[in-house]
């Protein structure tokens, strides 16, 4: 063999080692991880929880809802009061309960807490109105529907593809029911 043609050999094995051992170049952007919801038995609060669907949407990159079936979570309505029940990170159910709306609490609010729990966010009864996940307790004046800087990081985290743990517990049901004054 040529000393030309061992050149090129030598040159073409030890690209293909030096490509087999450099490390691969990393994503710089994660996929979002799209959930589909159902709210066709939301009655009233539909165009609520579209709503805060557009708000979680425009609050976070890795998870993106989108209206449609098979869904990984259904919104119903009925006369009780707004709860939740994630059975897994993306995944469960979520009642808009009349009984909040009646008494004052905004329904915006409402559909965009209670998705929080179907995206890993537990109550944290804190009071303020900057706290999204604060629900009821925060008062019927509070009409805040949007999460703050921690709720968005941990919603982001819980979507991030590394192996992280949801501070919600699954098959719970979150109600968020307003504390009753203490007499």
């Amino acid at each position: 063999m040529s000393r030309f043609l061992r050149t090129i050999v030598a040159l073409i094995v030890g690209s293909a080692f030096l490509a087999v051992l450099s490390p691969a170049p990393q994503a710089t952007a994660t996929a979002a991880r799209v959930l589909r919801y159902d709210a066709s038995r939301a009655a009233e609060f539909r165009g609520v929880v579209d709503q805060a669907a557009q708000i979680w949407n425009s609050s976070v990159s890795n998870v993106q809802l989108v209206a449609g079936t098979p869904a990984d979570f259904v919104v119903y309505a009925d006369n009780g009061w707004p709860r939740a029940q994630p059975t897994s990170l993306g995944r469960g159910y979520v009642w808009m309960g009349r009984q909040a709306t009646s008494q004052g609490h905004n329904p915006l609010r409402i559909a965009t807490h209670e998705i929080g729990h179907i995206l890993g966010l537990p109550d944290r009864r804190t009071g303020r109105c900057t706290d999204l996940m604060s629900g009821a307790s925060a008062g019927t004046s509070c009409t805040n529907p949007n999460p703050n800087a921690a709720e968005r990081a941990e919603v982001e985290g819980n979507f991030a593809g590394w192996p992280v743990t949801p501070q919600v517990e699954f098959n719970k049901i979150y109600e968020d029911r307003a504390l009753e004054p203490v007499r």
